[in-house]
Parts: C-alpha cells; structure tokens; sequence
C-alpha cells in the first residue's frame, strides 16, 4: 500500500531565535515554505513499503540537515515554538480571505506544526471511519504542550486547532462522524463549500476570487481529508514530531489500514472506553462516535498519560510502550518564558539531528 509523509518543521538559528527556511525550501521538488516565515516542509514520494518511506524520509531529511548546517540553520520537531514572539504570515490571498472568514482566531494556526500521513485509496469507506476512530493515536507523538508560553494541552497544536482556530467553525475543523458511503463524505464536502463560500460573500470578498483560491477538495481543515490528485486519504492530526517517531507512526496505522482491506470492519454498541474497539486477526471494531470523540479529546488534553487512551491503543494494534512523546518530556510547567522556549528549541533541534543519524545507520546497515 502507498503510503507517504508530509512534516513541518520550525527553522531556528544557532541561538534558537525562529528564522526563515531560505535556501532549504529550495533544495528540492519535496521541501517548500509554509505559510508562516519561520516553518518549513518536507514531503516523501508515495512509497509502496515502509522500508521505502524509511529510506526516502531518511536520505531526504539528510540533506535538508547538511544544507542547514552550512547555513547555521536548524530544525526543530515541535508542534509549537513554545514561546516566541508574533509569527507573521507569508501573503497570499488563499491566507487573506481565511483570515477574513475565520477571523482573529484563524492566527492560531500560525503557531502550530504538524504532520500529515497519506495512505493510498481503497476501501474508502472503511478507511475514512477506521482514522476516524484512531484520531487518539495523535497521542503518540504530540511534542509541544504549550502555546505563547503557557501550558494549555498535552498536544497544544491539536487544542489551538480543534478549540481555537475553528471555534465558529466546527464542521470545518474536527472530526466529522462516521460515513456510509463514500458519496455522503462528499456532500458534506459540498456543504462545507456553500457554508464557506456564502461567509466570504457575507465578508466582501469577490466570488471569482474564492472560486479561484478553493474547492470542495480543500476548503476544511479536518482532521481526515480525501485527496483526490494523490489519490490518497490524508490523517491530519499528529504534531511534528522526531522522523523516528513519525516512522513508527506511519508503520502501525498502514498495517491497519492493510488489515481492514481483508477483514470486515463494524461498529459496535459497547459505550465503555475501557473496552471498546480492538483490531485482531477475526475483525476491525471501532467505537461509537461520541466514544472515538471522546478519547480523542483525551489524546489532546492528556496525551497517554490518560489510561483509556493507553489501552484503547494498545487494543488497536499500536505499541504504546515503543512510544515516547517529547510533550511528556517537557512538560511540568505552567509556564515557559522565551529564554527558555529558544532553548528547549535549541535542545529538540540536537535531538532531530541525532534521530536522523541513527535513523541512517539503520539504513544503511
């Protein structure tokens, strides 16, 4: 099954002040600016097995890092800076009407980084509700727990989205329910056009310029998207996180979503999250909705030090345990001040460089 990667990545100096990718963005096909000055992205080819996404990630990310080096530049696998000051936004009009629909709250967006994993299209059906069901599993790898200093979720990133950001928007940023067909995911996609569309017009903004800027493909922000120039469904939910820790991500949640290609997938009735949901050998069964809600609000706030969460993961085919979220790792404090922040930046950034080196002994050998 083709499966591939797209991670943002803050850009720091040597003194951990956030800074532009500059001459990084343009190294290749595959990495580009953001739509904040200091972030910067890398995207792997569709890749048929995860010993091929391994290596493309690895060879790709080290060169992106040897650049960095001669440039006094470094990157940084956090979901937010952690504290910093005003992040601009690059201009553009897809941004400007954004910014006009959504508001004020639509600037949380610009402290945030994440990851986006693509697995190829099949059962689509199947495939939309089972990553629905597994939105939790963002727990695995959330990395920052703060935002402008203060500590607001274990995963600040997913609260700024799904709390902040979207607030007046619901359908347009969490999670949608389940679907029974394909063709109902894509009603709702329309819907989400019209609501979209209509609330441009209401702002000022001219027709052929929303019509020029979006579509039905683009126009939410959810968790889950189907992307059809891939063709692909995109899971939106994790933080940037350290190229190890999105490997093994990526590694469980294909063998999933290959599993359900050959056993059948239910819903089932049971409310409980301490038992709900598992995938064995005989079949895939996922929660209720309101309970996959549930413990993906869990994974947001908590991370796995919520227990349900640990072990509705563990029933669903992740190793919990091979998992060591940096969010964990620094969290503790109620409140981080920018000294601070450029240092932990600073220290996270070592800690990229140093996965990648292993990651590429591994691969090598």
């Amino acid at each position: 099954m083709n499966t591939s990667i797209e991670v943002e990545y803050w850009v720091i100096d040597t003194a951990g002040e956030l800074t532009s990718p500059g001459e990084l963005a343009e190294i290749s096909e595959r990495t580009e600016r953001e739509f904040v000055e200091p972030l910067f992205e890398l995207k792997t080819p569709p890749c048929e097995t995860i010993a091929e996404l391994r290596t493309s990630f690895v060879e790709q990310l080290d060169e992106v890092l040897s650049k960095a080096a001669a440039v006094d530049k470094r990157l940084v696998p956090l979901g937010t800076p952690i504290n910093c000051e005003s992040i601009d936004r690059r201009p553009d009009e897809r941004g400007r009407i954004q910014k006009a629909v959504v508001g004020e709250n639509f600037d949380y967006a610009k402290y945030c980084a994440g990851t986006h994993i693509h697995v190829e299209k099949r059962n689509v059906t199947d495939q939309l509700n089972t990553l629905i069901a597994l939105d939790a599993a963002l727990a695995l790898v959330n990395s920052s727990p703060y935002f402008h200093g203060e500590r607001i979720a274990n995963s600040a990133r997913a609260y700024c989205y799904r709390k902040k950001s979207y607030a007046e928007y619901p359908k347009h940023g969490q999670l949608w329910h389940y679907v029974d067909t394909v063709g109902e995911w894509h009603r709702r996609l329309e819907d989400r056009y019209d609501e979209f569309k209509q609330a441009a017009l209401e702002e000022g903004i001219d027709e052929r310029a929303v019509e020029d800027q979006f579509s039905t493909d683009d126009v939410v922000w959810t968790p889950i998207r189907l992307r059809d120039e891939m063709p692909t469904v995109e899971w939106r939910s994790p933080d940037a996180a350290l190229p190890s820790q999105l490997l093994r991500l990526a590694d469980e949640l294909e063998t999933v979503m290959e599993q359900l290609h050959h056993t059948n997938v239910e819903i089932e009735a049971d409310s409980d999250p301490r038992n709900t949901g598992h995938v064995t050998d005989d079949g895939i069964v996922l929660p209720e909705f309101d309970v996959a809600c549930d413990l993906a609000e869990a994974a947001m706030h908590d991370g796995l030090e919520s227990a349900d969460v640990a072990s509705y993961l563990e029933r669903m085919g992740f190793t919990v345990d091979d998992y060591h979220p940096i969010s964990m790792q620094i969290d503790g404090r109620q409140y981080v001040p920018t000294s601070d922040a450029r240092a932990l930046r600073v220290e996270s950034a070592r800690r990229l460089e140093e996965d990648v080196k292993s990651l590429r002994q591994s691969v090598e050998h």
